[in-house]
């Protein structure tokens, strides 16, 4: 193709009006400082098996006002709560759950797996449940909820109804208990761009993982319209906290586990931690100060 047929070329140099330099943008809707919150990380999980009703109630009763799920789909495109990407670890199944359907999941025992101090299983016949079931818990007990996309592996399809599913539920949720927040996470850009475009005013985080929260950081919450980064603590220093704080993004970090490095990660300036142990940790979140969440999960 000639010159002439592809048209004029757009300009490479400098721009006239380009600035000097690209000065950060502060977060649009920025995180308060003094925000303390203890997030209960798949539910008491250590309490309760992980990512179940029994585990949100559990959460509930230890004094918890936020937990955290792992979603992803099955294949009728029902959303389910789920940590891992096949049924092995925290069912009596086996394998992909991606051919399910809903009417699969009454038989699988996702409780008999959890064993208490005891060596006694008492969630035994403890079901897989789907979003909207645990959602239900989150309603009944006034708690609120960071949803996390599973960075879903059965295809663009399946990912897009992934999406568009709990967008709609958390439309749902916010009518019924409007006193319970939603914030959404994950570690895929992708799910979380389709959100933010599915259900404008959603409040996002970027996970990253164990050393993975670069120089880059700030490009990616501005492109994703992100309120929040929630890095490992693995690798996580005071230096980024500070830098990210200094936005007025959330910096909400996974997972915490002992009450020494949670206090430690407060005093840095993170606006939240996941842990297992919300039964030890709670009241670090400094009892019923709602207000300050207010940026974190309201759309």
């Amino acid at each position: 193709m000639s010159s002439a047929a592809a048209g004029p070329r757009p300009p490479t140099g400098p721009r006239p009006d380009a600035p000097a330099g690209w000065a950060p943008v502060p977060c649009p809707h920025p995180t308060p400082p003094g925000t303390r919150i203890v997030f209960a990380h798949r539910g008491a999980r250590a309490l309760a098996p992980e990512n179940t009703q029994a585990a949100l109630r559990a959460a509930a009763r230890a004094g918890a006002r936020w937990v955290e799920i792992d979603v992803d789909v099955i294949g009728d495109g029902t959303v389910i709560v789920i940590h891992d990407s096949s049924l092995d670890r925290t069912t009596d199944r086996t394998g992909s759950y991606y051919r399910l359907r809903a009417a699969d999941l009454p038989a699988i025992d996702a409780g008999s797996w959890f064993r208490a101090g005891d060596g006694s299983r008492p969630f035994a016949g403890e079901g897989l449940p789907t979003l909207a079931e645990a959602l239900d818990v989150v309603a009944e007990t006034a708690m609120s909820v960071n949803v996390e996309l599973k960075s879903c592996q059965a295809g663009a399809a399946a990912c897009r109804r992934l999406v568009d599913d709990v967008a709609a539920q958390l439309d749902a949720l916010a009518e019924r208990a409007p006193a319970s927040q939603a914030l959404v996470s994950s570690f895929n850009p992708l799910l979380l761009d389709r959100m933010g475009r599915r259900r404008p005013g959603t409040a996002l985080a970027l996970l990253t993982g164990p050393g993975s929260l670069g120089d880059d950081w700030r490009s990616r919450v501005e492109m994703l319209g992100a309120r929040a980064v929630h890095p490992a603590q693995a690798g996580l220093s005071r230096d980024r906290v500070e830098e990210i704080r200094a936005l007025g993004y959330g910096v909400n970090v996974w997972t915490v586990n002992t009450r020494e490095r949670a206090v430690e990660l407060f005093d840095w300036g993170a606006t939240g931690v996941f842990t297992d142990r919300v039964h030890e940790l709670g009241g670090l979140d400094g009892g019923g100060d709602r207000a300050a969440e207010t940026t974190a999960g309201k759309r």
